[in-house]
């Protein structure tokens, strides 16, 4: 992986590129601006949102004591020589949709997105937000042809964050208390890991019963559909933009934090050729170094199981895009 990497990133000047100005989209833009992060283009196919979006932000800069710029734009030019790129741009769920049913629709806007995006920035990083998520990180990942510790998906971040507010809930003690760890895709199958689970260096196990435990790992599975269902015309956004945004901030600072993300498996966990969620160490080259647990074989197992949903998904999203007249 050492002789792929890129040069590493000025934070001072950082630039990243967000394609999607929904909510996920200008919520993480939003995010990056005011926390100083990095300057922002915001893009969308939309005309007018976001030059929209981006002129309320700039105009919100001396409010949020922040000097950074805010560009909206249709037009992928304006996003050139971008440090990162992420794509939360397609249809988001509706009730009763699994992300898998996003499937062919996303894969088109992905597709053409990425291969947009990295003719004006072919060093970038690139973090994928659209669902199916594991397979939309495969798909961009093929069609930009980077190295793969520069393109990853965020979906452990989002999942273990959702795993953590229940704890929190459940026990009444303070997030900041708790580390969860999740692997696997993003979706149904994921694998929340209760023995890497931990409250204050606790484990979750010492602090609740199984019952309680099972519970809590269930409605983390569900916890993206839980919302859908309550919000009937939505889907998630702050927590996803914040999640991201995470990522991002470990990458331009060179922060190297260990977050669990979509990443590239070619021979760890006994996994290769597939993008699922693992532990992994992030920091100004991407992907810097992918951690293996020393898991069960129940774990293991269950692990497995998750990684070959994608791949079989991967094996259908082919057969649907070359039924389309699209290859990769």
């Amino acid at each position: 992986m050492s002789s792929l990497q890129p040069p590493a990133i000025s934070c001072v000047n950082a630039r990243v590129t967000v394609v999607g100005a929904g909510n996920v989209g200008s919520t993480l833009a939003q995010r990056l601006a005011e926390k100083d992060i990095a300057d922002v283009v915001l893009l969308d196919v939309i005309a007018g949102r976001p030059q929209g979006l981006a002129l309320d932000l700039m105009q919100a800069r001396g409010i949020e004591r922040h000097d950074r710029k805010i560009i909206g734009t249709n037009d992928y030019a304006d996003t050139a020589n971008s440090d990162i790129v992420v794509i939360t741009a397609g249809l988001p769920r509706k009730p009763g949709m699994s992300r898998d049913d996003l499937l062919l629709t996303n894969a088109k806007i992905v597709s053409n997105v990425a291969k947009q995006a990295i003719e004006y920035s072919p060093n970038a990083i690139f973090i994928i937000v659209t669902n199916p998520l594991d397979q939309m990180t495969y798909l961009t990942w093929k069609v930009t042809g980077l190295p793969a510790h520069q393109v990853m998906g965020m979906a452990g971040v989002l999942d273990s964050a959702r795993f953590q507010t229940f704890i929190a809930m459940e026990l009444g003690v303070s997030t900041a208390e708790i580390t969860a760890t999740v692997l696997g895709s993003h979706g149904d199958l994921m694998v929340l890991l209760p023995r890497y689970t931990t409250v204050n260096g606790i484990p979750l196990s010492e602090l609740m019963e199984q019952a309680a435990i099972d519970r809590l790992i269930e409605r983390a599975r569900h916890g993206g559909a839980e919302i859908v269902d309550l919000m009937k015309t939505g889907s998630a956004f702050y927590a996803p933009a914040s999640s991201t945004c995470l990522m991002v901030e470990s990458i331009l600072y060179n922060r190297t934090r260990i977050l669990p993300v979509t990443a590239y498996l070619e021979g760890q966990y006994q996994l290769r050729d597939v993008f699922t969620g693992v532990p992994c160490r992030l920091g100004c080259q991407g992907i810097e170094r992918i951690i293996e647990l020393d898991l069960t074989p129940q774990e293991l197992a269950a692990l497995h199981v998750s990684a070959q949903a994608v791949q079989q998904s991967i094996q259908d999203l082919h057969q649907l895009l070359a039924d389309s007249g699209i290859m990769i």
